[in-house]
């Protein structure tokens, strides 16, 4: 608690930004505190009616629909599938991730978040998107989910050195919503150009919405999960897929860790050559 004449004491501003800062406000307005519910000084004039309606194909003439700057919608998703299958090595895709215009969370995020671990390691783990202390800090899986992914990979003897992480959408969305399907869509070329160039054996698939991108998963992830399932690269060859509950549910939902214990002794398994699934 603060002092009793109402002002914070350094620890609650701190702790207040934080709690801010996780709920997606990034910048700003103002130097000074501004009341937004007081009545303003003035009441605004109405407009005067309008004595005639123009018909709608004359108003449709003279007023264009305004569009956001940069590329949206399909033709967004055009361009990135020409821009990533360009790249020729991951150090190209992530400079041309750093100029794609195509996607808007650009614009909300403080910056890429492309990758964490080594390219060409066995196994590659995909998430859905960056969350607020990933995209301070610009690696996947950092916050208290990346923690606990971590210890998850402790367990059957993996670490970020012989993994390599990355996300469907590399940029957060603001207050750590789910991204949109227009969103996923201009991202989609460019995670699955970082899936052929990272050449991975084994592509986990953390979450919901990664599976149903990247695998086409109809049901739920609760029900997906601890499935193998088979990913086609664009090249034609075939990569063993594993549906897995995200790290942040389970931090949620600590009942289901026991499924997800079992999800990574059927991945530490298939390393070993115990297991030999058919996707």
């Amino acid at each position: 608690m603060g002092p009793q004449d109402g002002r914070l004491t350094p620890e609650d501003a701190a702790e207040a930004l934080l709690w801010w800062a996780e709920a997606g406000v990034g910048f700003t307005v103002g130097a000074a505190p501004r009341d937004c519910f007081a009545l303003p000084a003035e009441a605004p004039r109405r407009a005067e009616p309008q004595r005639f309606r123009a018909r709608p194909e004359e108003s449709r003439a003279e007023t264009p629909v305004a569009r956001p700057p940069g590329l949206v919608g399909a033709p967004a998703a055009l361009a990135a599938a020409e821009i990533a299958a360009s790249a020729r090595d991951l150090d190209d895709l992530r400079a041309a991730l750093e100029r794609f215009d195509g996607c808007a969370l650009r614009k909300t995020a403080t910056q890429l978040v492309f990758s964490d671990g080594v390219p060409g390691a066995r196994v590659m783990l995909v998430g859905e998107g960056p969350g607020g202390d990933e995209d301070r800090i610009g690696r996947p899986f950092v916050g208290r989910a990346g923690q606990l992914l971590d210890r998850m990979l402790a367990a059957i003897g993996l670490d970020r050195s012989r993994v390599y992480i990355a996300n469907v959408v590399p940029w957060r969305p603001p207050g750590n919503r789910t991204p949109t399907p227009e969103e996923t869509q201009a991202c989609l070329p460019f995670i699955k150009r970082q899936i052929e160039l990272a050449d991975p054996e084994i592509l986990v698939c953390l979450g919901a919405l990664s599976a149903q991108t990247l695998l086409g998963v109809k049901a739920g992830i609760t029900r997906a999960r601890g499935s193998w399932f088979a990913y086609q690269r664009q090249d034609g060859r075939t990569l063993r897929a594993l549906a897995m509950l995200h790290p942040a549910y389970l931090l949620r939902s600590p009942s289901q860790k026991r499924a997800a214990w079992a999800d990574m002794r059927a991945l530490a398994a298939a390393l070993d050559g115990a297991a030999r699934p058919e996707p």
